[in-house]
C-alpha cells in the first residue's frame, strides 16, 4: 500500500462521515418532526399552498416560489407537469395567464399527530377541481409530502 493510496482512503472516509453528518436520518441535525400542538393552523397554508399550486400550474407564478413549502419528491413532481402545461400551453399558441378562481371548503383529516391530510375545492368558470394535499410538521411548520390535482 503507497502513501497515495493512505490519502485517497483518509479522503473517502471524510467524505462518508461529513455526508451521514447532513443526512436527514441524523438524530441531531436531520429534520424534526413536530406534534400537533406544536405547529399553526393547518388550513391557511393549505388554501395558499392551493392558490399558489393552481397559479403554477398556469404558468402565472414561478414554480422555485413553492420550494420551502414542499418536499423534494413533490417539487420534482410539480416541475414535470409545469413543464407540461407549459409545452400544451407553447403547442396550442396560448401565452400563459393568471387564472381566475377561487379557493372553496378544505376538507381536513388528521390521520397521526402531526399529519394533514387535505382535499381543497378550485371553482373556476367552467369547471371545478380538487386539489389533494398531506402535509407533516416537521422543524415546527408544515411541509407537504404528497400533492395531487386532479
Amino acid at each position: 500500500m503507497t502513501a497515495r493510496d493512505v490519502i485517497g482512503n483518509r479522503t473517502a472516509l471524510n467524505r462518508t462521515s461529513s455526508a451521514y453528518a447532513l443526512d436527514d436520518d441524523d438524530e441531531y441535525f436531520g429534520r424534526q418532526p413536530a406534534r400537533s400542538t406544536d405547529l399553526p393552523d393547518p388550513e391557511p397554508m393549505l388554501r395558499s399552498l392551493t392558490h399558489c399550486i393552481i397559479e403554477a400550474l398556469a404558468g402565472a407564478r414561478d414554480l422555485e416560489q413553492l420550494a420551502r413549502w414542499v418536499d423534494d419528491d413533490v417539487f420534482r413532481n410539480l416541475s414535470k407537469r409545469v413543464v407540461l402545461a407549459a409545452r400544451a400551453r407553447r403547442v396550442k399558441g396560448q401565452s400563459p395567464q393568471r387564472p381566475a378562481f377561487s379557493v372553496g371548503r378544505v376538507h381536513l383529516c388528521e390521520p397521526a399527530d402531526g399529519v394533514v391530510e387535505a382535499v381543497v375545492m378550485v371553482h373556476q368558470r367552467a369547471r371545478s377541481r380538487a386539489v389533494a394535499i398531506r402535509i407533516e410538521g416537521f422543524d415546527q411548520r408544515w411541509r407537504a409530502s404528497a400533492i395531487g390535482v386532479l
